[in-house]
């Protein structure tokens, strides 16, 4: 498995919040992460939850994401090639900081909107 940035930026990193932030940086893992979360998805299924997202920019976090082993690609051998993605063991023990986030802005992000209007 190829090593990703956020692996070898953790051997280095003297601080474990900014490690786990590092691993899920970026503007669409975290949303990815919260999608699998309910389960394993294709490819296209993922992008149809993030319409906002390209094709390019999802399979580029997807490969950072499978390389740091928070999900797993499983390729099938038929005709056409289908490929699923699910959470790891390591992916799914995130799911309580996904929970909080999501909880947190559940809570507070609509103050944030009335502030900007």
């Amino acid at each position: 498995m190829p090593r990703s940035r956020s692996t070898s930026y953790l051997r280095s990193s003297g601080c474990s919040v900014e490690g786990v932030l590092d691993l899920i940086d970026g503007k669409w893992k975290g949303v990815i992460l919260y999608h699998l979360l309910k389960g394993t998805l294709r490819f296209n299924e993922i992008r149809r939850k993030m319409p906002k997202v390209t094709h390019r920019m999802l399979t580029h976090q997807l490969r950072e994401l499978e390389a740091d082993g928070l999900i797993v690609r499983t390729v099938y051998a038929q005709v056409p090639p289908r490929v699923e993605y699910s959470l790891s063991a390591r992916g799914q023990s995130l799911e309580p900081v996904l929970m909080a986030l999501k909880h947190w802005g559940d809570t507070n992000l609509s103050s944030f909107e009335a502030k900007a209007a």
